[in-house]
C-alpha cells in the first residue's frame, strides 16, 4: 500500500468521507464512539491491508494495571480489528507519565503486543515541554514515534514548542506524526492583514494551504493528522499534500511574520512576550501565561485549546495546584505598567477551561 502524508483525524468529526489512507482515532474521542464509527465506516468496507489506523490509550482514564489490557482489548473490538498498525499512549506529559505510565507499565504492555502482532508500532502523543520530551525519548528507545502539536503559529510557542519537541524527535532518530496543523481551524480563517501578506507570496494558496505545507515539508513526517469537516477541505488537504514541497527561506520567513500579525490581534496585543520573561522565571513564567491566553483566545473555541493543558501540566510541575496563583501579588513591569488584572484574567480562563488537574 503506498501510503501518503495526509491523515485523517477523527478528534473533531467522526468520519465522513476518507480520502486518506492514515486514519487517528482512541478511546475518548467523542465518547467512545469514534472507534465504532471506524467499524462501521471504514473496517467493514474496505480490505484491512488498505489503510493504516492508528488509536490511543487514555492514560487519563486508567487508575490501575489491570485496565490497560482490559481497554486496549476494548479498542480493538470497538473498531472491529486485530491489530492497530500505529497504537499511541494519548496525552502524555511529565506528571502523567512520573504518576501513571511508569505506575502500570504501559510501556511493557506496548512492546508485549507488538511481539504478539496486535500492535505494528509503538508511539505516544505528547503535550509538554521538549525536555521532558528528550527524558522520555531517552528512557524508552522502543518508542517508534511520536506525535506533537506542530505549525508555524506555535513553531516557538512558550509551552507548546512545536519546534524544540520537533527537533528532539529527530536528534532521536524517531518518526514525527503532527497534529493540529492548521490549529484547530484557526490558521484557515486569516485576518485580512495576514490574508493579504500571504496572497502577496502565493495569490493561489489558501490560508490552510499554507499551514498544510508548513507541516508537510517537515523532514521525517510520518503523517499529518487534519481534522476535515467538508469534502471540499478533504479535497483542498488532499491536493496540497500530493504537492508538498519544502517551503522556500522566502515562505518561511512570510509565515513567521504572519504567526507575529496573527498576535498581535489578541488580547496581549503583541508578539514580542520576552519582556515578560524576568517575572517569575524560575516558576510558570508571566511571558508562558501571557503567551499561553494570547494563543487560546485566538481560536475558534478558546474553550478547546490544548494549551490549558499544557498550562496545568506546566502549574503541576511547579507544585502549584489549580486554584494556586503562578504569581501571587501584583504584578508590575520594569516600565511600572500594572498588569495584574491581565494576569489574573488570564490564569483565571486557563484554569477553568483545563482538561485536566493533577493531584501531587
Amino acid at each position: 500500500m503506498k501510503q501518503g502524508k495526509l491523515g485523517f483525524g477523527l478528534m473533531r468529526l467522526p468520519l465522513h468521507s476518507a480520502e486518506a489512507t492514515d486514519i487517528d482515532t482512541s478511546w475518548a474521542y467523542h465518547n467512545g464512539s469514534s472507534e465504532s464509527a471506524i467499524r462501521e465506516c471504514l473496517v467493514k468496507r474496505h480490505p484491512r491491508d488498505s489503510f493504516l489506523l492508528a488509536s490511543k490509550l487514555p492514560t487519563f482514564a486508567i487508575s490501575k494495571e489491570s485496565e490497560v489490557e482490559e481497554i486496549f482489548q476494548q479498542q480493538l473490538d470497538r473498531c472491529g480489528v486485530e491489530y492497530f498498525d500505529y497504537y499511541l499512549l494519548h496525552n502524555v506529559n511529565s506528571m502523567r507519565y512520573r504518576q501513571i505510565i511508569r505506575k502500570t507499565h504501559m510501556f511493557d504492555y506496548m512492546k508485549k503486543w507488538k511481539e504478539n502482532g496486535r500492535i505494528k508500532h509503538i508511539a505516544f502523543s505528547f503535550h509538554d515541554t521538549a525536555d521532558v520530551l528528550d527524558q522520555i525519548l531517552t528512557e524508552h528507545p522502543e518508542v517508534e514515534a511520536v506525535q506533537i502539536v506542530v505549525n508555524y503559529f506555535d513553531w516557538n510557542a512558550y509551552l507548546v514548542q512545536s519546534k524544540a519537541c520537533y527537533d528532539v524527535i529527530r536528534k532521536h532518530g524517531r518518526q514525527v506524526i503532527i497534529m493540529e496543523p492548521v490549529k484547530g481551524g484557526m490558521l484557515a480563517k486569516a485576518p485580512d492583514d495576514v490574508q493579504k501578506l500571504l496572497q502577496a507570496e502565493h495569490p493561489d494558496w489558501s490560508p490552510a494551504a499554507w499551514a498544510l505545507r508548513f507541516a508537510g515539508s517537515l523532514d521525517g513526517v510520518l503523517a499529518v493528522l487534519s481534522g476535515m469537516s467538508t469534502l471540499g477541505q478533504v479535497k483542498e488537504n488532499v491536493a496540497v499534500m500530493q504537492d508538498a514541497q519544502p517551503l522556500t527561506k522566502q515562505d518561511q520567513d512570510v509565515l513567521a511574520q504572519a504567526a507575529r500579525l496573527y498576535q498581535k490581534t489578541g488580547p496581549v496585543g503583541t508578539a514580542d512576550f520576552t519582556p515578560y520573561e524576568a517575572v517569575n522565571p524560575k516558576g510558570v513564567s508571566l511571558a508562558a501565561i501571557l503567551d499561553t491566553f494570547n494563543s487560546c483566545m485566538l481560536q475558534p473555541d478558546p474553550m478547546f485549546g490544548a494549551e490549558h493543558n499544557y498550562f496545568s501540566a506546566e502549574k503541576a510541575k511547579h507544585g502549584l495546584h489549580k486554584d494556586d496563583r503562578c504569581i501571587p501579588g501584583e504584578v508590575i513591569l520594569k516600565n511600572g505598567a500594572n498588569i495584574t488584572e491581565l494576569v489574573r484574567k488570564a490564569e483565571d480562563f486557563l484554569n477553568e477551561h483545563s482538561f485536566f488537574q493533577y493531584e501531587f
